[in-house]
């Protein structure tokens, strides 16, 4: 392997022009008997709500003390790294079939897909007559040109987009802020008019009524919370209230079965789920319950074989169960077991055919699908033999046709879509990524290690590494992580990590606890008062690698984003030596002030998470022992890129704003800290398939001059 560098020709550390200097003023906040001064909460607009709509409305001063940031960054980081940024973006751009486009879904007469343009910035959403399904010479129907209503836009996302049940209309969301708040309208797919149809500020998800004359979509509240369905008859343009949720803690969302015989409403908190229905057929609907919430009891609905089939943890099913009840149901009482409860096999989820039965399972770490047929109750499974790959379900295909879609990837091998045919068990391979630049799954060596943990429990680690990469301690590696809400970090494959990999870093996931990498107890073992397991599986995964010569302390580059962004401010407060550079993306690292604003949209719902630190003292102080920007000391911080977004919903711009302050402040002998917030996007960064890739090359032109392999830009810590 020859390693790509940056050459320039100097190898001496730059010096760093002097930073921004945040304006601190006393605010002191007392709770439940303590008191704690936050000089930054002035960074917090007032008016925080509106920004999110309209990001030109943040305050002035908020407004130049952000720029002056970015400002810094641009000079300091990336302007010295521009010619690498524009090399990683190259390589990244060139690995991706710009006129791609998906497998089709058949669904009755026509088959939808999206497809991009050479070139093109987003999605077109199209069809194609069933009978020419896989046939790419055949006319088809442009539905919705994603460039085209981009155009001229900073921030451009379509939400969802559903087809009226007679094939006519297509009614799609979209969003031009990041905010996440989507404007739904309805066109005429034949003659491409827009019918007038206009509901604003919608939450993402919406259902056509199996007549097509209305249109079902989930509202929010002032403060932003999916909180109430709405029927919208077309005809009249009448929104009429169909459910309403009283309490904060649940956020509602709506979605039809795979029959689209029954339309279901889920309310529901972190852990605990309560899901309603209605025939889909029925206008001004009476909503029925399945079964009534009761707290930490989850489960989720399909309909199949005419009764509702429920994954749930009811009587202590740790990993879940699988259970049928009549579509009568109102009560657990009326739930009968199909398939038992089995400790470290966790039940992932299901996708209902006519005939067969689909259940996603994960054990050891690795997933599997197994099938159930309704004819005589046999079942196999469909698995892979690679150390670590991911393996997804689609349930897009036609209800009646006995074939599952599933998709494959390691993280070595390209993403892979296959139908697979129910009856006769045999695969057709729709498509294989194509990577236009060339990729050989043989020049990259995948693992799956076991890395004991602090208190000796074993942590999956996933590796990809070029072959030729020595295992002496001698390379990089960036080791990513997350660990919260019980999301799984897929072992899938990314064309952009092959950018660093091939430059000797090694690419390493660490499957923390708070994920559900090993079952759903191992969800339990990171959250609330377990939390701190979490940031020490990450601290011993990034010991256990340096010991065993994958890389050494100090070359270590962490990253994650979003409450992967916590993770990254612990890790960094409990062994800051043990990185050479920590990426923290749109990071939530402002935990106990922001678990203590129930004005935000997401603090009622995540106190199941972390805590309630407005009533519970013993979440206080632990929250407190954790939270990055509270737990900030004068250490030898490593160099940090740290980014947000002024109009994210999810982790608000001051929590990043206010932590890269702080750091400076307190740690002026550690870093440098790098602060980019964008003033245009919010939770999922720059919009447009080529802009997201030059911010992945900001990340990666960071990490590698974080570990020296920059020439013109040595990122060490101040003496």
């Amino acid at each position: 392997m020859t390693e790509k560098t940056e050459t320039a020709p100097a190898e001496t550390a730059v010096s760093l022009p002097a930073p921004p200097v945040a304006q601190r003023i006393d605010h002191e906040i007392t709770q439940l008997g303590f008191t704690r001064n936050d000089p930054y909460n002035w960074l917090k607009d007032e008016n925080w709500q509106d920004v999110m709509r309209e990001p030109s409305v943040l305050r002035a001063d908020i407004r130049d003390y952000l720029l002056a940031e970015n400002a810094f960054t641009k000079a300091v980081l990336e302007d010295p790294t521009a010619a690498l940024r524009e090399e990683l973006f190259a390589e990244m751009r060139g690995r991706i079939k710009e006129d791609d486009s998906s497998v089709p879904d058949v669904d009755d007469q026509w088959a939808y897909y999206t497809r991009f343009r050479e070139g093109g910035e987003y999605a077109v959403f199209a069809r194609r007559p069933a009978s020419d399904a896989f046939n790419e010479a055949a006319p088809e129907t442009m539905i919705l040109d994603g460039d085209a209503m981009g155009k001229g836009q900073d921030y451009f996302a379509f939400g969802d987009i559903e087809i009226s049940p007679d094939d006519q209309f297509v009614a799609y969301g979209t969003d031009t802020k990041g905010s996440e708040y989507y404007e739904i309208r309805v066109k005429n797919i034949e003659t491409g008019e827009d019918t007038g149809v206009q509901i604003d500020s919608a939450y993402g998800p919406m259902e056509w009524s199996a007549t097509g004359k209305a249109i079902f979509w989930v509202a929010r509240d002032p403060n932003g919370r999916p909180n109430a369905v709405y029927q919208r008859t077309l005809a009249t343009g009448e929104d009429k209230l169909i459910y309403e949720e009283s309490d904060p803690a649940f956020f509602v969302s709506i979605a039809t079965t795979e029959s689209k015989e029954v339309i279901l409403i889920n309310a529901s908190g972190h852990t605990t789920s309560e899901i309603h229905w209605f025939p889909a057929d029925e206008l001004d609907p009476v909503v029925r319950t399945i079964a009534p919430r009761e707290t930490d009891n989850e489960y989720s609905v399909t309909q199949w074989d005419g009764e509702f089939y429920i994954i749930t943890n009811l009587g202590g099913a740790v990993d879940f169960k699988l259970m049928k009840a009549p579509m009568t149901a109102t009560s657990r009482e009326e739930w009968k077991e199909v398939i038992p409860h089995r400790p470290g096999t966790l039940l992932l989820g299901m996708v209902a055919q006519q005939d067969y039965l689909a259940l996603m399972e994960r054990e050891n770490g690795l997933p599997r699908i197994v099938i159930q047929s309704r004819a005589d109750g046999t079942s196999h499974s469909i698995s892979f033999d690679e150390a670590a790959y991911d393996l997804g379900l689609d349930n897009g295909y036609d209800y009646k046709t006995p074939v599952l879609r599933f998709d494959y990837a390691s993280p070595s091998t390209p993403d892979q879509v296959y139908d697979y045919n129910l009856v006769t068990r045999e695969k057709t391979l729709r498509k294989t990524r194509e990577v236009p630049s060339g990729h050989n799954p043989a020049d990259y060596v995948v693992e799956r290690i076991m890395v004991p943990s602090w208190d000796g429990v074993e942590v999956p680690v996933t590796l990809l590494r070029h072959k030729d990469t020595p295992v002496d301690g001698t390379a990089p590696l960036l080791l990513y992580g997350y660990g919260s809400y019980g999301i799984t970090i897929p072992a899938d494959f990314r064309t952009g990590r092959l950018s660093l990999v091939d430059r000797g870093f090694i690419y390493a996931i660490a499957h923390i606890r708070g994920s559900q990498a090993k079952g759903y107890q191992w969800y339990l073992d990171g959250k609330l008062d377990k939390k701190t397991n979490t940031f020490k599986d990450f601290v011993a995964a990034g010991n256990y690698l340096a010991d065993k010569g994958y890389t050494s302390r100090g070359r270590i580059v962490g990253h994650g984003g979003s409450a992967g962004g916590l993770l990254m401010g612990a890790v960094a407060n409990m062994d800051p030596e043990l990185f050479g550079g920590i990426i923290a993306a749109v990071p939530f690292v402002d935990v106990l002030n922001t678990m203590s604003d129930e004005s935000l949209p997401l603090t009622p719902p995540e106190w199941p998470e972390w805590g309630n630190p407005l009533t519970d003292e013993a979440a206080y102080n632990t929250i407190l022992s954790y939270s990055p920007y509270d737990q900030v000391g004068d250490k030898p911080y490593p160099a940090m890129l740290i980014t947000g977004g002024v109009s994210d919903p999810r982790v608000t711009y001051w929590e990043p704003a206010k932590w890269a302050a702080k750091l400076r402040h307190e740690a002026p002998n550690g870093g440098p800290y790098f602060l980019r917030i964008n003033m245009d996007a919010g939770h999922g960064g720059a919009s447009g398939r080529f802009e997201g890739l030059k911010e992945t090359a900001t990340e990666y032109a960071f990490a590698l001059a974080a570990v020296g392999k920059v020439d013109n830009l040595k990122l060490e810590r101040a003496e």
